[in-house]
């Protein structure tokens, strides 16, 4: 008889913790927090004069002009300007080469909560907060970009978690920074 009421509990149990919970999402999710926003440089780029382009290039070189880290310069060729920017050697570590350019930090990225859950038929996707924090001197750099973006703003990201070998994995995610090196 005793055996017959600890079998469905059993089960019951079992059920329950198949089941992502708020608190295991938001640790697996904040093991990859804070991110880096950087600003990427290109060493070369063209723009029409007085395109939308133009304008955020000639705000890039103002600003990477005063920061005295990169050399650049402006070349007409034809309806089009090309703007060039080469870094210093005396320029600080933290500005990394790539293939898309040179990318400098601009500000950090922090996980605040997880907001909504889903279940799917694989497992889980999370609605997710993060926070702008940390601007760098070059913070008016993603200003350029983004002219929107302020410290502290709040952005959703989504997650996806999978069950594997009875435990939950983050999958994916939609955040396009990752953490520092």
């Amino acid at each position: 008889m005793r055996t017959a009421l600890l079998l469905p509990a059993l089960l019951l149990a079992l059920a329950c913790s198949s089941k992502l919970d708020r608190r295991k999402a938001e640790d697996l999710i904040r093991a990859n927090y804070p991110v880096v926003v950087p600003v990427t440089v290109p060493e070369k780029a063209s723009a029409e004069k007085g395109s939308p382009a133009y304008l955020r290039l000639t705000t890039l070189k103002e600003n990477l002009d005063k920061s005295g880290w990169f050399e650049s310069s402006v070349r007409p060729e034809g309806g089009q300007e090309t703007f060039t920017f080469r870094l210093k050697p005396d320029a600080p570590k933290t500005i990394k080469a790539g293939p898309q350019g040179f990318s400098i930090p601009a500000a950090e990225a922090v996980f605040v909560r997880a907001v909504k859950m889903e279940p799917t038929h694989e497992g889980a996707r999370v609605l997710y907060e993060v926070r702008l924090e940390k601007p760098t001197a070059q913070f008016p750099l993603l200003l350029a970009h983004y002219p929107n973006a302020k410290p502290g703003q709040i952005h959703q990201r989504h997650a996806t978690f999978e069950r594997r070998k009875g435990a939950w994995e983050l999958t994916a995610s939609d955040e396009v920074f990752h953490k520092a090196d």
